[in-house]
């Protein structure tokens, strides 16, 4: 199982960013999704999660700006960050706990996507 997330970039305050996170491998089900960052000295923090139920839950600092959503079809989650801020610079990250196909439950960490706001 993998999960690959892709997105990052570069934007000026007040922008936007879209983050996507795709699972592949031998699934069976995907419970909760995260998508959590680590600013430079900072320690690791969630963001956003969203239940297999599709239930959103947000940080107080991205709430009314980012949005987090699933598609089970299709095993992804995405972050729609809007109003981006000086202090949204971080390395990304999605988390998944993830049922395989032979009954094992695991947590699974994608890869880091670098989101950078500067003007």
């Amino acid at each position: 199982v993998q999960l690959q997330a892709s997105g990052g970039g570069l934007v000026q305050p007040g922008g936007s960013l879209r983050l996507s996170c795709a699972a592949s491998g031998s699934i069976f089900s995907i419970n909760t999704m995260k998508w959590y960052r680590q600013a430079p000295g900072k320690q690791r923090e969630l963001v956003a999660a969203i239940s297999s139920g599709n239930r959103p839950n947000y940080v107080e600092s991205v709430k009314d700006r980012f949005t987090i959503s699933r598609d089970n079809a299709k095993n992804t989650v995405d972050l729609q960050m809007n109003n981006l801020k000086p202090e949204d610079t971080a390395v990304y990250y999605c988390n998944a706990g993830i049922v395989t196909m032979n009954r094992a439950l695991g947590d699974y960490w994608g890869q880091g996507t670098q989101v950078t706001v500067s003007s």
